[in-house]
């Protein structure tokens, strides 16, 4: 915290404070002048910002004696403004436990946030945590100092704490139907990887992916995924897919992969696509590699024809097998070919007739062919009946993430 924050932080804790201040005069039963003029003096100290003489003006009147019970819970009203003002935490904290008893609510919890942003400016983190889930105990409900109790339980250590108030803050927006808070999320993340939790790390990169869908965030998330001990390389390509959908793929080695896989899995048609993708993003065709990414295109462009030459015979073939496999592949096949409605027909039609090798990769296909044709909502419920602990259930789940914000 720089200082000219700090200084603006000081002046409105004091500020907040001292107008709970009141001084009565001697006349109306209040305060003996030897009381009431060096009391004066540190308040109008206070207004001008002049915190340390203010304080040690008010350090005067310790040594008056006889001081009554009203004198001296205005003495420590105005000892608490002017150390909060000062940045003396500890001489703040022990003038309001003095007068704790005597002081109820908006000037109790003003006290209290003073204190506990006094502590905070100082960076003794865990007294300020301690001071504003105090200040919310008393009944206090600022947001903004909701939000510092987090940020001094972060800074403090106690990252279960953080934890614990961000998954509410985050989730209560969220069943209010708003965008929790970037930075909120962040924090999460972050306090989640200082306590190797990964459930709660994927829960805030879920978060971030389906709020604020940053090419940085889509990165980080498929990069875990594909290093889960389970994760299977069979879905590989799938995961390249994905990668290129939220435009998180970058890289001249990726594009050539995911075409290669294209080629390989049958789906030339893919490929071209993606070929096309890299020429036109400047990432292939240019380089020490260019050439090879030039015989890439050629090959792509021949599968095309010997795809298109023996489609019908495999569609046929298709039809008349006893298992809805290769039903599957043809009709992801003419989705990534742009015939998504029969397509997606011939999909489903393999799915229902069973026998499959994989279900749920079936499954999961035909979730993806359903975004690609840009029937969303529907994919999102094909996504939900895919399961599997090899990485496609999880797949699925982002997947479904990008079809949620995704365009038709």
């Amino acid at each position: 915290m720089n200082k000219s924050i700090k200084r603006l932080f000081a002046a409105a804790a004091a500020g907040l404070l001292i107008g709970a201040v009141h001084l009565p005069s001697a006349a109306q039963g209040g305060l003996r002048p030897e009381v009431g003029k060096p009391l004066q003096a540190a308040q109008d100290l206070v207004k001008a910002g002049k915190y340390r003489e203010a304080l040690a003006k008010v350090r005067e009147l310790d040594a008056v004696g006889g001081k009554t019970a009203a004198e001296t819970n205005t003495i420590e009203r105005m000892r608490l403004a002017a150390a909060s003002g000062a940045g003396d935490a500890e001489t703040a904290a022990r003038s309001f436990e003095a007068i704790s008893a005597s002081v109820a609510g908006p000037d109790k919890l003003r006290m209290i946030e003073s204190i506990a942003g006094t502590y905070y400016r100082s960076k003794e983190y865990a007294k300020a945590m301690q001071w504003y889930q105090r200040y919310f105990k008393e009944g206090g409900t600022s947001a903004a100092n909701r939000t510092l109790l987090i940020q001094t339980q972060y800074l403090s250590g106690d990252l279960a704490g953080a934890t614990k108030e961000l998954m509410a803050e985050i989730q209560a927006a969220e069943k209010n139907g708003t965008a929790p808070a970037e930075d909120r999320i962040n924090l999460l993340m972050n306090a989640a990887v200082k306590q190797k939790d990964i459930a709660g790390e994927t829960f805030a990169l879920e978060r971030l992916v389906s709020y604020y869908p940053k090419k940085e965030y889509w990165v980080t998330l498929l990069n875990r995924l594909q290093r889960k001990p389970n994760f299977s390389d069979r879905l590989v390509l799938d995961t390249y897919r994905l990668s290129l959908a939220t435009g998180s793929m970058s890289t001249a080695t990726d594009y050539m992969e995911l075409a290669q896989l294209t080629v390989q899995a049958g789906f030339p048609a893919e490929g071209k696509k993606v070929v096309d993708k890299g020429f036109a993003a400047g990432v292939l065709g240019t380089g020490a590699e260019a050439e090879r990414h030039k015989r890439l295109r050629d090959l792509v462009t021949k599968k095309i024809d010997e795809a298109k030459a023996a489609q019908a015979a495999d569609e046929k073939q298709a039809l008349a097998a006893k298992d809805g496999n290769d039903l599957v592949n043809v009709g992801m096949g003419l989705v990534l070919d742009g015939q998504s409605a029969k397509g997606l027909q011939l999909m489903q039609q393999g799915i229902a007739k069973g026998g499959l090798k994989r279900p749920d990769d079936a499954k999961l296909h035909l979730g993806i062919a359903q975004v690609m044709a840009g029937e969303n909502v529907k994919a999102q419920a094909t996504f939900k009946t895919v399961s599997g602990n090899d990485g496609t259930a999880d797949l699925a789940r982002l997947w479904a993430l990008y079809a949620r914000r995704a365009k038709v």
